[in-house]
């Protein structure tokens, strides 16, 4: 594989978070979890961020710290909407490889069922996540599908995914 940012995109709940640094083992790269070092940087968490900046103001930092990373060889989980922004699909599609790891809603709610930390899922039963779930979904999959390669993660666990995404990669390399 030529050295090219991997870029991992998905909804929360997806597995990139944990698929991507397993993924990156295996194709010698360095890994970066976006929001991670989004928090680094401000020395708040996304949902203070959230809190203190609203969405527009988390999105500009989203925004720059994907620029800054973009044409880098490594491996990028993005937070869940940050392929779906203006302008966005077509700078990582341009500076990388866009990966895709797709899950029903089902079973984004499922995993995200313990999860307090989602500021777009916050304060909502079960089935409001689930409705949002598929809200979020509908309007981010198009960008989503600008990816080079889609792996469903339903009935994979991370090291399953990572291993698959691994061996696909390298043949498209």
């Amino acid at each position: 594989m030529g050295a090219q940012t991997v870029w991992l995109v998905g909804m929360m709940g997806a597995g990139k978070s944990s698929v991507g640094p397993l993924l990156a083992v295996r194709l010698g790269l360095p890994f970066v979890d976006l929001d991670r070092a989004i928090e680094q940087a401000a020395g708040r968490s996304v949902a203070a961020l959230f809190e203190s900046e609203g969405e527009e103001g988390f999105r500009k930092r989203e925004r720059e710290a994907i620029e800054a990373l973009a044409g880098r060889p490594e491996v990028v989980a993005l937070g869940g909407g940050a392929a779906a922004q203006p302008g966005m699909a077509d700078l990582l599609v341009a500076s990388g490889r866009l990966v895709y790891l797709r899950a029903r809603p089902e079973t984004l709610a499922a995993r995200l069922a313990r999860d307090g930390t989602r500021p777009l899922l916050a304060g909502l039963a079960a089935e409001e996540r689930l409705g949002r779930i598929r809200g979020l979904l509908a309007e981010r999959e198009p960008s989503y599908l600008r990816a080079c390669l889609v792996l469903d993660t339903d009935a994979l666990d991370a090291e399953r995914a990572a291993a698959e995404l691994g061996r696909r990669l390298d043949v498209r390399g």
